[in-house]
């Protein structure tokens, strides 16, 4: 019995601003190792027998995202679906059910969260392969991780009678919402109630069967989307009319907390953690004497207790004590640790102020590379740009802005004009305003140029398109 892995990885994660942003979430980001969140989960499924290449659920500004960061690891997906708007987790788990289907009456789908952390690689196979079992009867499985302490930020499930001797696999008696600190004291103290980790594993002929009886809409809207949905290369574009018109519910309101079929499979060595604020990175970061976790460039005197991350510069912290303090190019965030969960307050203050702090970082990531931002000033601005081997930007040209370019490491194709030029390190070429152009990397290596910008005005959408690879050129 084949189990089709579901990776979903949508959200926006603001409450690890400022490294997480809109337009480059937290699932993206090396926050506990070398590989980014996403693909540690992609990774830790090489361990289960009989898994089919997963299916990724994202939307359009991800897409590029994700499907780089997965080929860097080596990982072919099933499909990666995209999703017009964001409709929570029961429609897309929906989609990835009514796709599993196509391929087998009897297969299973392994829900995963793409930002989760989870150390005992072993334990979660070993959950898996358990959880399959019991799933291929019928049951709606969810992992239950077993408290550690008396957590106000999860959801959590009473356990009921259990399923099979000598397992942790116990029939759902109850889904209980986030406590406050009493109950959830009374839960730990009680036993028998686990963490809601939000991973399942489902038949996926139950899943659907259950969602048709209890949210009739979300499974009739996922079919018409799915049915109407176009391939473009490698991604699934749903019907955007269809998907829009499901309801916004997740998985747990829509079908685990009605069925009858809701199973637990209780796990007590994940080292599970869904990273939901900077103080939650902080517990399960290497720590020094002084109870600090010093990431990047810090240099400390007198502080303790405290999270501390440089990305791009020298951070020096005196006198501090429990605080939090994560530096980017562009942003500092400076928090008690006990309030670190508010930054999604000034993410509020940001989008309400219409600044790009919120979305983008000065890096930001296009499918054909990169570009950051170095200087500005009155009519002119300077980007570092780089051009993977093999892409190339759009067929394009400005009405308000002129530009030079300056190879500063491999091979450059321009197209300026009527004339195809090739540059390497150290040669320039300049594009008129007007003028339509293209750049790309014919080479083997990565293409750096330095751009600099002149005009009346030099935001990014002075972008007239005529021709581009990756779909972004409006169809006639």
């Amino acid at each position: 019995m084949l189990i089709h892995p579901v990776i979903l990885c949508g959200g926006s994660g603001t409450r690890l601003w400022p490294m997480s942003r809109g337009g480059y979430p937290k699932q993206y980001l090396k926050l506990t190792g070398e590989n980014t969140l996403v693909q540690q989960t992609a990774l830790r499924l090489r361990g289960i027998a009989d898994v089919a290449s997963p299916i990724v659920v994202t939307n359009n500004e991800q897409r590029f995202l994700v499907a780089e960061q997965l080929r860097q690891i080596g990982t072919t997906t099933s499909s990666i679906v995209l999703e017009p708007v964001s409709r929570n987790t029961a429609p897309a788990i929906a989609i990835a059910a009514l796709m599993a289907l196509r391929e087998s009456p009897e297969s299973l789908l392994l829900v995963l969260p793409s930002d989760h952390v989870i150390a005992g690689e072993a334990a979660f196979v070993k959950a898996a392969e358990a959880a399959a079992q019991i799933a291929k009867d019928g049951y709606l499985v969810t992992f239950g991780i077993t408290p550690t302490e008396a957590h106000t930020g999860y959801g959590y499930i009473r356990a009921g009678a259990q399923l099979l001797d000598d397992t942790q696999a116990f029939a759902v008696d109850t889904f209980v919402e986030k406590p406050d600190t009493a109950t959830a004291q009374r839960f730990l103290a009680d036993g028998g109630y686990y963490w809601n980790s939000g991973m399942f594993m489902l038949k996926a002929s139950t899943f659907m069967e259950e969602l048709r009886t209890f949210e009739p809409e979300i499974a009739q809207q996922a079919e018409l989307a799915l049915k109407a949905a176009k391939h473009d290369n490698d991604f699934v574009r749903l019907d955007a009319e269809a998907f829009s018109a499901s309801p916004n519910v997740s998985v747990d309101h829509a079908v685990m907390e009605k069925t009858r079929r809701a199973a637990v499979i209780a796990v007590s060595d994940l080292g599970w953690n869904d990273i939901g604020s900077w103080t939650a990175l902080a517990e399960i970061a290497a720590r020094d004497g002084e109870g600090n976790a010093l990431l990047g460039d810090v240099l400390t005197e007198s502080v303790s207790n405290s999270y501390i991350r440089a990305e791009h510069r020298l951070v020096a912290a005196i006198g501090l004590d429990n605080v939090v303090i994560v530096e980017t190019a562009d942003a500092v965030l400076v928090a008690h640790r006990d309030q670190a969960q508010d930054v999604k307050k000034i993410v509020a203050q940001l989008n309400a102020m219409g600044r790009h702090e919120s979305v983008t970082h000065r890096r930001v990531v296009r499918p054909w590379g990169s570009y950051e931002g170095i200087d500005s000033g009155d009519r002119f601005q300077v980007k570092r740009i780089e051009v993977s081997p093999g892409a190339q930007l759009s067929l394009q040209m400005h009405h308000h802005r002129a530009e030079h370019w300056i190879v500063v490491k491999g091979t450059a194709l321009v197209t300026n004009g009527e004339n195809e030029t090739i540059l390497t390190e150290n040669q320039s070429t300049y594009i008129p305003l007007g003028v339509t152009h293209r750049l790309m990397n014919p080479g083997k290596i990565p293409l750096e140029l330095i751009e600099v910008q002149s005009g009346a005005y030099l935001g990014e959408d002075d972008i007239v398109r005529f021709e581009d690879t990756y779909g972004r050129v409006p169809k006639a």
